[in-house]
């Protein structure tokens, strides 16, 4: 089975060497690594590490938190591709699709930005309303959106009064990024967390921008 850890760790060479020996002591292979930020002496890794059938995940986080200023920001379970880095192929799908370009942004967004669910909303008289779901998009709705229209890609508070319960209960980290000028909204929901950095977010807001010129 594999899991996908977010770990924040020294930036210092040999940290991620350590790590990885670390991870090896309880059977756990790292398949990918994907570097999410770089602080003044820190750094935030995406790791996908397999390990056997019926490993208990907390060992993992036991193995890497046993090291020197090491911390797991999160741990969950992994089913998606191990390149991380498919932002173009997805402008690509999306810009070869015919009627239904929305929804292959939809679709792809999840896997591409490590989410749990993306939507495309809009706003009319009657209030926001969702345009496209990706599978386990939430069908619960908010009532108002104080935050739109948006003028720049942003993390949102999860906790905020216009976040539907359900939304709440799950502690649904919320990011968002305008569509161009189209006057929609392309959000991303992570149940769970962890909480998104202004790397991913960035990311986002750059995804947005270009899939906005291919729509129009």
């Amino acid at each position: 089975m594999s899991y996908l850890l977010r770990v924040q760790l020294p930036d210092r060479p040999g940290s991620l060497g350590a790590l990885a020996v670390a991870l090896g002591s309880v059977g756990a292979d790292i398949l990918s690594l994907d570097v999410i930020e770089r602080g003044e002496g820190y750094a935030v890794d995406d790791l996908v590490v397999d390990v056997a059938p019926g490993s208990l995940p907390d060992t993992l986080i036991t193995a890497a938190e046993n090291l020197t200023d090491v911390r797991v920001d999160s741990i969950r379970p992994y089913t998606g591709v191990l390149d991380t880095h498919r932002e173009l192929e997805l402008i690509d799908r999306v810009a070869a699709a015919s009627d239904d370009r929305l929804q292959v942004l939809v679709d792809g967004a999840p896997r591409v930005l490590r989410v749990g669910w993306s939507t495309v909303i809009a706003t009319n008289a009657h209030g926001p309303f969702r345009l496209v779901g990706s599978p386990g998009a939430p069908e619960t709705r908010a009532a108002e959106l104080p935050w739109f229209p948006l003028k720049a890609p942003a993390a949102l508070d999860g906790d905020a009064e216009w976040v539907p319960q359900v939304w709440r209960d799950m502690d649904t980290q919320i990011a968002v990024a305008p569509l161009g000028t189209t006057g929609t909204v392309l959000m991303l929901g992570r149940p769970g967390g962890p909480e998104f950095r202004p790397s991913e977010v960035a990311r986002l807001g750059y995804l947005a921008g270009i899939v906005a010129t291919v729509l129009t």
